[in-house]
Order: structure tokens, then C-alpha cells, then sequence
């Protein structure tokens, strides 16, 4: 039975730590919301599709960097400490994204510009990749009794991140001309994101251990990844499953949608931020809803449900927004509501495979395999079948494939989680 009441102690806890998230979270993903205009100043071509697969391209690209950024902070992390890792992957996330908002473009450094576009995102995504994970195990050992909610505090605080950047992609883009945007208005939002980012420093710095870890401390592992793979390997496998909806559906919405929606399906691009903010608006608000209800129901029927209906409705959603048939905030508003009920559960039901002595590992492997593989690529993915096939609707095709992997990874969670219960 869940605990009713968290204290005040430890709401400001989960704050704190869901805040640096938020803050490197929005750093990421403000790659995404302008990855079609960043496309055109970095790899130019004549051709507008070619562009945009330039720009997904260098929204990927940081994703390759998260396996072995997460592996090494894991690590560290079963090893040292979980506060640890969170201070320093603050700082070097703000100052890459502030060089990203800084760096000249192709036309004034030319080949140089996409190389070292591409060097500060590895490095974005190296940090990124130990965050999410590192957070998740935090929160869960901290207050074990009530997981799910406070997951959904620290999906809410990201997701709130994520809602910055796209009020940031808005209000740049009903200011701006588009070709003020093109030459400089997309600079915005990394510099701000970089400010941004340096408050999360002091921040972490307050956070204290984790009990699980505090009372295993002496009795870690020395190559916890390792033992992880050795002894969890069914569990792996599962937790790649588990987050690929969520992974799919994340670069689906914040990365791929703006452009796709602008210049492959002419939506009026003012009108596309505003309707992808009131999407991710919808997301974050629900999000930490269905977290709640995974306390007191089992987490895999909300995740089922929530890939049951991504596989079936996806090809509804492509087709509507093709045919202009519906409102595009309306579109975006199921759309975020939709992938809350799998974006809610998928991370505690990770941490619920592993003890806690692996868990830090444990998530972070699974985690960051299912996001290289289902989101940084996903957009890519996408703009090249829609250029191989000529159907701009295909892409509905590659949100089902992610649904379907989380769907069968549902049914197998009810046969390997039990550790949350004993941390």
C-alpha cells in the first residue's frame, strides 16, 4: 500500500532534482524544436527535404553519445553516489548549449560549422544520457513508497523544460520574420537555455545521498554495468521495450513534427509552435496524472493501454494532419495526452527490474539503447521514408513499430518487477 502523504522535505527533494533535469532537458530538446532551421544554416542544400534530414541528422547524433555517456555516469553513480554525477553534467550541458547558440554557421566558417555543431552535441548527449536515469533512481530510493508519483514530479519538471522550449520556438516565431529566424532568432533559445542551465549547479549541489545507497555504500560493485548484463539480461531487454513508445512518441513530438508539419504538410509555422505547445502542454500536465494512478493500479495496464492506442490511432493522427482534416492543436493535444500514458509508468517500471545496488546501471543501459534507437533516429527515420515512399503520411508506420515493442514489454513487466518494494 502507498504511503498517502509525502512530506514537505521531501516534495522540495524531488524538486530540486527534477529542476536540473528540466533545465538540461530544455537545453536538448531546443535542438530539436528549430533541428529544420539549424538543418539549413549548417548543412545547406538545395533541396528543402535534404536540409531538414541534415538537421534530424545532428538531432541523432547527440542521441549516439547517450549509451556511453549513461554507462560511465551509471557507474559512477552505483559506484560514488547518485548526488554526485548530478553536478558536474549541469554545467558542461550549459556551456554546449550556449557554444551551439554562439557557433557561426556554414556560410561564415563553412565545413567547420556542421563539425563542430555536431562536437557540441555529442557532448550534450553524453551528459544527457546519465540524467534521466540518474534522476529516476534518486527520487525512487528517496521515497520508494510512493515511486510512481514522484517519477511523474520528475517527468512533470523535464516535460515543463521541454514546454520552455517550445513557448521559446512561439514567441521566436510570431516576433520574428521567418527570415529573421532562419539568420539568427533560432540562436535564442540556446543562449537562454545556457543561462539557464548554469542555475542548476548550486541546485544539485543541495541534494543529499540516497538512503538505498547510503546503506549499501560499502558493498558496491565494481563493474555494476557488467553484472547487470551478467545477471539481468532478460531485464535489459524488457527495459528497452519499456521506454521505446515513449522514446518514439518524444522525438516524434519535439523534434520531427515542427518541421515536418511547416514545410512538408505547409502549416503555417506560427501556428504549428502554438499548437506543439498546447501538445507538450497537455503532455506535461497529464503526465504526472497517470504517474499518480501508477501508484494505486497496476503500471502495465496504463502503459498498455497508452501503446494500444499509438499503434491504432497513429495512423488515424498521419491521415488527419495530411488531409488538414481536424485542428492541429487539437491533433497535438490527443497526441500529448496519448503518450503520457506511456511516458508516466515506463520509467518506475524500469527501476522496479533491478536491486538497488544495479539499479543506477540498470536503467541507464536499457534506457539510453531505447532512446538511441527509438527517438534521436526516429525523425531521421522518418523524413527518409517519407522520401523513399513519396507518402507523407508513412511515418505513422514507425510510431507503431515503437508502440508494439512496448506493448509486448508491458506484458512481460508483470513477471520481473519486484525491487522497488524492498529498497
Amino acid at each position: 500500500m502507498a504511503e498517502t502523504r509525502l512530506t514537505h522535505a521531501q516534495w522540495r527533494m524531488l524538486l530540486l532534482a527534477s529542476f536540473g533535469g528540466a533545465l538540461e532537458f530544455y537545453d536538448f530538446v531546443v535542438f530539436g524544436v528549430f533541428a529544420a532551421t539549424i538543418g539549413a544554416a549548417f548543412f545547406p542544400a538545395g533541396d528543402p527535404l535534404a536540409s531538414s534530414i541534415g538537421g534530424y541528422a545532428g538531432f541523432a547524433i547527440g542521441y549516439l553519445a547517450r549509451p556511453l555517456g549513461g554507462l560511465i555516469m551509471a557507474h559512477l553513480g552505483d559506484r560514488t553516489g547518485r548526488k554526485r554525477v548530478f553536478v558536474g553534467s549541469v554545467l558542461a550541458m550549459s556551456l554546449s548549449t550556449l557554444g551551439l547558440g554562439l557557433l557561426p554557421g556554414y556560410a561564415t566558417i563553412g565545413p567547420l560549422a556542421p563539425v563542430l555543431l555536431l562536437v557540441l552535441r555529442l557532448i550534450q548527449g553524453f551528459c544527457i544520457g546519465g540524467e534521466l536515469p540518474g534522476a529516476v533512481t534518486y527520487v525512487v530510493e528517496t521515497v520508494p513508497g510512493r515511486a510512481g508519483t514522484a517519477c511523474g514530479v520528475v517527468f512533470g519538471c523535464v516535460n515543463t523544460g521541454v514546454l520552455l522550449a517550445t513557448l521559446v520556438s512561439l514567441i521566436v516565431n510570431r516576433s520574428l520574420s521567418p527570415q529573421d529566424v532562419a539568420d539568427w532568432g533560432w540562436r535564442v533559445g540556446f543562449i537562454l537555455g545556457g543561462a539557464l542551465g548554469l542555475l542548476g549547479y548550486p541546485l544539485r549541489r543541495k541534494l543529499a545521498e540516497t538512503p538505498a545507497f547510503a546503506a549499501m555504500k560499502h558493498a558496491v560493485l565494481r563493474v555494476p554495468v557488467g553484472q547487470v548484463i551478467r545477471a539481468f539480461p532478460v531485464q535489459v531487454v524488457v527495459g528497452v521495450g519499456l521506454a521505446a513508445a515513449t522514446a518514439g512518441f518524444n522525438g516524434f513530438l519535439f523534434a520531427f513534427l515542427p518541421g515536418y508539419l511547416g514545410k512538408m504538410l505547409k502549416y503555417d509555422p506560427a501556428s504549428v509552435a502554438a499548437a506543439q505547445t498546447l501538445g507538450v502542454l497537455a503532455y506535461a500536465v497529464a503526465l504526472p496524472m497517470v504517474a499518480w494512478l501508477g501508484d494505486w493500479m497496476p503500471r502495465a495496464i496504463l502503459l498498455g493501454l497508452g501503446s494500444a492506442i499509438l499503434l491504432t490511432g497513429s495512423w488515424f493522427w498521419f491521415a488527419a494532419a495530411v488531409d488538414h482534416a481536424a485542428p492541429l492543436w487539437l491533433l497535438l493535444v490527443l497526441a500529448g495526452m496519448t503518450g503520457s500514458l506511456c511516458s508516466g509508468v515506463f520509467a518506475v517500471m524500469m527501476a522496479d527490474l533491478y536491486p538497488p545496488k544495479l539499479r543506477y546501471s540498470g536503467i541507464a543501459l536499457p534506457y539510453n539503447i531505447s532512446f538511441t534507437a527509438f527517438s534521436g533516429t526516429v525523425p531521421l527515420m522518418a523524413a527518409s521514408v517519407i522520401a523513399a515512399t513519396g507518402d507523407v503520411a508513412s511515418p505513422a508506420a514507425v510510431v507503431a513499430g515503437c508502440a508494439v515493442l512496448s506493448l509486448l514489454a508491458a506484458v512481460a513487466s508483470l513477471r520481473f518487477g519486484r525491487h522497488i518494494a524492498a529498497a
